[in-house]
């Protein structure tokens, strides 16, 4: 199934979200966030180093004539050095892309496009998606039991091919063996899967690592399990964001480590594991769709709000 075709069947069940459903880097450590299940608060410091960060995955919302030449606003002048690559996607039948170079942090950016609520919860819970093993001709050596979002892969191999070449090329003009995945809710899903599938590409001593924002469940345990023990990914939930828990764990969904969950009161909670079930994780925070508050999926992020 195209990404189109599974985009317009997600959005024309969306009606039946809620029966499906029911069916189925550092804030000062504050003394009101424990230490259960050793979740431990980031520092003020720890927090505002991901700020370049999440002003290129918002970047990412806006169009490829607007982060080609780096002029978008807010997103953009926030990293004002950076250099731009290429972009590409319309919106539509690709996510928008970036890539380009960031002298400041000496790292290549890649960013996806994100999308908002009411696009990204028929998508990843309409009931005509299943997991299924990665293109072997993009992913060559991943093993069959690795299994994602047919959705989810569907959007990252219509630009894979695209963004390897502008990474490459980014690389050699730039001299650098950096490199940084960033995207929000469907651009950190994609995001996700450009850290598997970038690295199978380049030699070894090429260092990647990936910063999402609002991600979604993407793939199955075996999945989860590969991104813990080769990659090293953050993803950051913000609030009572219902987003990140879905699609559920009951449909094989996991969560791979690295969450870092921003609490009503602003404390950001590092939360070790997979899916962990704290209070003071997503999961625990939001046990039920229905307990998530929509407002919350495009932040703030550290005073950053999704959105070109």
């Amino acid at each position: 199934m195209t990404s189109l075709r599974f985009w317009k069947c997600a959005v024309a069940m969306s009606s039946v979200l809620a029966v499906f459903l029911l069916a189925v880097v550092t804030v000062t450590a504050s003394p009101t966030l424990s230490a259960r299940q050793s979740i431990t608060a980031l520092t003020t410091a720890q927090i505002n180093a991901f700020t370049p960060y999440t002003y290129y995955a918002s970047a990412g919302h806006c169009t490829p004539s607007q982060t080609l030449v780096w002029d978008c606003g807010t997103d953009c002048a926030a990293n004002r050095d950076f250099k731009p690559v290429a972009s590409g996607g319309d919106g539509a039948f690709v996510q928008y892309w970036f890539v380009g170079y960031d002298p400041n942090l000496d790292t290549i950016i890649v960013s996806h496009q994100g999308t908002d609520f009411s696009k990204i919860v028929p998508l990843v819970t309409d009931t005509d998606f299943f997991l299924t093993e990665l293109n072997p001709l993009l992913f060559p050596g991943i093993r069959p039991s690795i299994k994602v979002h047919n959705g989810f892969g569907d959007a990252q191999a219509s630009s894979a091919t695209d963004v390897l070449a502008a990474v490459k090329t980014a690389m050699s003009k730039y001299n650098t063996a950096s490199v940084t995945m960033v995207g929000h809710s469907l651009g950190a899903a994609i995001a996700l899967l450009d850290s598997v599938y970038l690295p199978l590409w380049f030699p070894a001593g090429t260092t990647f690592k990936t910063i999402a924002y609002g991600l979604p469940r993407v793939g199955n345990k075996a999945f989860a399990n590969y991104v813990d023990a080769n990659l090293h990914l953050t993803h950051i939930n913000n609030k009572k964001d219902p987003v990140p828990i879905i699609p559920g764990r009951f449909l094989g969904f996991v969560h791979p480590s690295g969450e870092v969950h921003i609490q009503d009161s602003g404390e950001w909670a590092a939360c070790p594991g997979q899916d962990n079930p704290s209070t003071q994780c997503i999961v625990g925070d939001v046990p039920e769709i229905w307990d998530g508050d929509l407002s919350d999926h495009d932040g703030p992020y550290n005073g950053v709000v999704m959105g070109c």
